[in-house]
């Protein structure tokens, strides 16, 4: 049985990555209101704990902070911008930022069925490495999981904020052995018309 059920994976396989990514993209930039919704600047506050559990360990809190970020590559805190920081790229990830990059190559890649969702992939190279796989519920065509670094990240408590969709919880999990590490909820996300005075590009 495994003879006729390999050749059957390869072929799927090899359909996903020729076919135009293009109507999937636009499917998912619009679930979350349209490329003109996308952020580009915008202040951002956030909670979050390192650890397997959705709380904190004993004796243990959780970390604030509020960023000032501009697309692609600009985050500050207190003034200070990060410099070199992957999450730089986990923002432009689930912001949809990479979707809509000239520099990126997208290829279509073969569905996910995660948590009891079906979802439509998405890989992304070109403006990020390595690759990114991206995965959108197929009855939303929002983010639900995003595989990148050894890590996945599956994205909840979808919000809205100026006719922007977001995901306001993230846990991001090790591939190994598919447990959780890190807790993070967006409290909330402002879009800027420009940069506050004090920040240059």
């Amino acid at each position: 049985m495994l003879r006729f059920i390999l050749p059957l994976v390869l072929v799927t396989s090899a359909l996903a990555q020729t076919a135009d990514p293009q109507p999937l993209v636009q499917k998912a930039v619009n679930a979350v209101g349209g490329k003109d919704k996308l952020l580009k600047i915008f202040r951002i506050k956030e909670v979050f704990h390192f650890g397997s559990t959705p709380e904190p360990a004993e004796g243990k809190k959780r970390s604030t902070r509020e960023s000032i970020l501009s697309q692609p590559d600009k985050w500050w805190i207190n003034k200070k911008e990060r410099g070199v920081e992957p999450a730089k790229d986990d923002v432009r990830a689930w912001s949809l930022d990479l979707l809509v990059d000239e520099k990126s190559k997208i290829e279509v890649i073969p569905d996910l069925t995660d948590e009891g969702k079906t979802c439509f992939g998405l890989q992304v190279s070109g403006s990020v490495d390595p690759a990114m796989k991206f995965y959108f519920d197929k009855e939303t065509a929002l983010l639900h999981r995003l595989d990148w670094r050894g890590d996945f990240y599956r994205f909840s408590d979808w919000k809205e904020h100026d006719g922007l969709k977001y995901a306001g919880k993230t846990i991001i999990f090790k591939v190994k052995d598919n447990k959780p590490w890190f807790f993070h909820e967006v409290t909330e996300l402002e879009r800027l018309a420009q940069l506050p005075e004090g920040l240059a590009k």
